[in-house]
Formats: structure tokens, sequence, C-alpha cells
């Protein structure tokens, strides 16, 4: 009878992954993300001083500036018959006429040392990112006009 040996077989060792680079370009990307994007205030962190509910004795001797946004986006500056419009694309985010205009008068405004006011009246079907976007107009570096009125009394 003969004998047979039983040969032992190596064992091999379980393969493993070395990551120790890969964390290495994860932080190596995530600072380069962090370090090129841009950080723009949220429309919630603009200050704006909205009116109270209660109707003030003092009347501001400055006239406020009208602005009507219609349900298609136009904005429209004055009332009556000398309404103007300006910025109709409601697609774009940018209001440049707007923006202008919203300069000269708060320019006007403080130079006579009188606060901005700003009426705004807004057509029921008009989508809150255009009235987001005349607000932002409002609250830009060179405008800056805090005191803002929602009304429904622009004729």
């Amino acid at each position: 009878m003969a004998r047979h040996k039983k040969i032992e077989r190596e064992e091999e060792p379980m393969p493993e992954l070395d990551i120790s680079s890969l964390i290495d370009v994860c932080f190596l990307l995530l600072i380069y993300f962090i370090v090129t994007s841009t950080v723009t205030p949220r429309e919630q962190d603009l200050v704006l001083a909205l009116p109270s509910s209660t109707p003030s004795a003092d009347q501001p001797k400055i006239a406020p500036l009208f602005i009507r946004v219609d349900p298609n986006g136009t904005i429209f500056i004055g009332t009556g018959s000398s309404q103007q419009a300006l910025d109709g694309d409601s697609g774009v985010r940018d209001l440049p006429l707007l923006l202008a205009h919203l300069q000269t008068y708060a320019s006007a405004a403080r130079s006579a040392s009188e606060k901005p006011v700003v009426q705004v009246y807004v057509d029921p079907g008009v989508t809150q990112q255009r009235v987001m976007d005349v607000l932002n107009a409002m609250a830009a570096q060179d405008v800056n006009i805090t005191s803002v009125t929602f009304t429904d009394l622009v004729e």
C-alpha cells in the first residue's frame, strides 16, 4: 500500500487595496471646490425693513416709487398714464432697467436727505421668483432700498 502525502498549500494573503492616496485626492478635490465656489447671499438673508400693519402718521417728504409687476412678469414704474414698462422678459433674472431707475431714485432721495420708499404692486398671477428678483434689485449694493411696501392701490 502506498502512502499518500498530503501537501499543504501555502495560504495566499488576502488582496488589499491601499486607499491612502485616494483619501488625499478626495481632500484635494474638496478644497478645490470650496475655494473656487462663490458665496452669494440667500434671499432671506437680505436685510429689508418691511412696513408694519398699522399706518404711520408721518408722511414721507419724497414721493414713493411705484413698481407694478404684471402676470407676464413685465415690470412697470409709475402710476396711471405715466407708467413706463421696463424689463419684460420673465426668463431673465437680471433687471438692468429697473436697477438703473432704482439707483437714480435712491440717489435723488438720499441727496434730499430722505429715505427712499418703494411701493410694489404684484398681480396675483406673478411667480414668486419674479417678486424676489425685484426685491433683490432693491437690495443691490448701489441701491440699498430697505423701505418696501406691498400695496394693492396702484391705479
